[in-house]
């Protein structure tokens, strides 16, 4: 059985997501932050890096989210949901499913730990919002015309499901689209409880 350990407001939420989306069978562990917002210590034993996400499976422990959705979509789902070289999005794929660890989270951690870095017009932040903004205008979903393990890893309704998207129309069209989807509604309700609504 494949297990999620799930850390409470963190990027495992896209494990979760993933999961209601391929209606896989899975057992869900959460886990609390405690009062200075660090995991607990339960949580850090499970890996060396002491990051989320984790899944176990047998005797697999495996970290890092976009490690684990390329696992769990090859292992369990016959790569539904990725993109191959035959396919006419394929290097969109490619681009906006690293895009979303390599360079998007670093510019939002900046809005935490450099706020005024963040904030100037050519911050990483803001050219990764343009960009976003930019690539919804253009397609639907951040790979092209088809839902796919892309946006779960670019993960929106984690990250700014409570920014202000005033000047970023198409963004917030896509948020309200994605928060349709019953599986992101199911994982939302398992993931994080006491966390919504989500939507702006």
């Amino acid at each position: 059985m494949l297990t999620v350990h799930h850390l409470a407001r963190s990027q495992s939420e896209r494990v979760v997501w993933l999961c209601e989306e391929l209606d896989l069978p899975y057992e869900l562990v959460r886990y609390e932050r405690d009062a200075s917002g660090q995991a607990p210590a339960a949580f850090r034993a499970l890996s060396d890096f002491q990051t989320a996400p984790v899944i176990t499976e047998g005797g697999l422990t495996l970290g890092e989210s976009g490690a684990i959705v390329e696992y769990i979509l090859r292992r369990h789902a016959g790569g539904r949901l990725l993109f191959g070289p035959e396919h006419p999005d394929f290097a969109a794929f490619l681009f906006w499913f690293h895009f979303a660890n390599g360079s998007f989270v670093p510019g939002l951690m900046l809005e935490h730990f450099a706020p005024d870095i963040a904030a100037a017009p050519d911050s990483r932040n803001a050219r990764a919002r343009r960009m976003i903004e930019a690539r919804l205008g253009e397609a639907p979903y951040f790979a092209g015309e088809s839902f796919s393990a892309a946006d779960i890893m670019m993960d929106l309704p984690c990250f700014l499901a409570r920014k202000d998207l005033a000047d970023y129309p198409n963004t917030a069209a896509y948020l309200a689209r994605m928060h349709e989807r019953p599986a992101l509604r199911c994982a939302l309700a398992k993931a994080e409880p006491d966390d919504q609504p989500r939507v702006v």
